[in-house]
Order: structure tokens, then sequence, then C-alpha cells
């Protein structure tokens, strides 16, 4: 009678780990989803100023076409990527590039830096960039967070049971190293 009192403690313990279990892996990949949709909203953003930087300077750079149809170009890519992290990465790592490209030949027409809007827009960026960092730092957090939760002895035993599976880093790539470390630099 007492052995199975103990083997019923026993399971209900165990039932109550994997539920308190399979809950907080729940609630960290929300938290991964709830990171991963404030660096959504800020790269929106981005998106949505880009073409009226291209307007704005486009008067003035003619001979930069080039540039303009790369900044263009590194958009449209960075749009389209979806909500893969991995694609995304790189696809806002390119249009990162091709904006600081932008910024460099900007700087080579001193009557486009005197317009109120083109400053009012390389202010706006730089607020965005800004957020994008801290927001690409939280999901990061979070991300590994979620991963060493999961990844964690015993709950490794039942995340991969109970459908959860790694979520990846939103990282930087060697074009973003470079560009941070020429920004460090100047």
């Amino acid at each position: 009678m007492s052995t199975g009192l103990i083997v019923i403690g026993v399971v209900a313990l165990v039932l109550v780990w994997v539920v308190a279990t399979f809950n907080r892996l729940v609630a960290l990949r929300n938290r991964v989803q709830n990171g991963w949709a404030e660096i959504d909203v800020q790269l929106k953003r981005r998106h949505d100023l880009v073409p009226s930087l291209v307007e704005t300077v486009r008067g003035y750079m003619e001979h930069e076409r080039s540039v303009l149809e790369t900044v263009t170009q590194a958009r449209f890519g960075a749009v389209a990527a979806g909500n893969n992290v991995l694609e995304r990465s790189v696809a806002e790592s390119a249009l990162t590039a091709a904006l600081t490209g932008l910024f460099a030949r900007v700087e080579n027409y001193p009557q486009l830096q005197a317009v109120e809007s083109t400053q009012l827009l390389q202010e706006q960026l730089t607020s965005i960039e800004n957020r994008i960092a801290f927001a690409r730092q939280f999901y990061n957090d979070e991300v590994m967070k979620y991963n060493t939760a999961q990844t964690t002895f015993p709950r490794n035993l039942f995340a991969g049971m109970l459908g959860f599976s790694s979520a990846s880093m939103f990282t930087a790539t060697e074009g973003d190293r470079a560009v941070a470390q020429v920004k460090l630099s100047a």
C-alpha cells in the first residue's frame, strides 16, 4: 500500500515538473518571439525611411545613380527576406552597408548636407539604428535564455518531445563589424 503511494507521489512530482518545464519553455519562447517582433518593428521603420532618403538625395546625386540603386536593391532584399532570422540578418547587413555607403557619398555634397530634410532623415535613421541595436540585444539575450533552458539537463530530455527547437541569434556579419570598426576609428 505505501509503495503504491510512493510511486503515485513520484509520478505526480514528475508530472508537475514536466508541466512546469513546459510552461517555462513556452514563456521563454514567447519572449523570443516578442524580441523578434521588436526588431521587426524597428526594421520596418528603417525600411519606410529609405525611399524618402533616396528621393531627397536623388536630385543632388545624379552621378551617384549606382549608390542609390544599391540602397534601393538592398532595401528590397531586406523587405523580401521575411521572418527567417538568418536570411533577415544577412539582408539587413547588406542594407546597413548600402546606407553607410550612401552617407559616405552624401559627405561629398555640402549643399545636400545643408538640406534640412536630409539632416532630419539622417537623424531619424541614426535613432532607428540605435533602437535596432537595443532590440537586437534584448532578442539575443532572450534567445540565449531560451536555448539554455531547453538544452540543459534534464529539460533537454523533454524539450524535443514537447516540440521546442533552438532559436537563432540575430548576429552581425563581417560587413557589420567592419562598418562598426570604421565608425569607431573615425
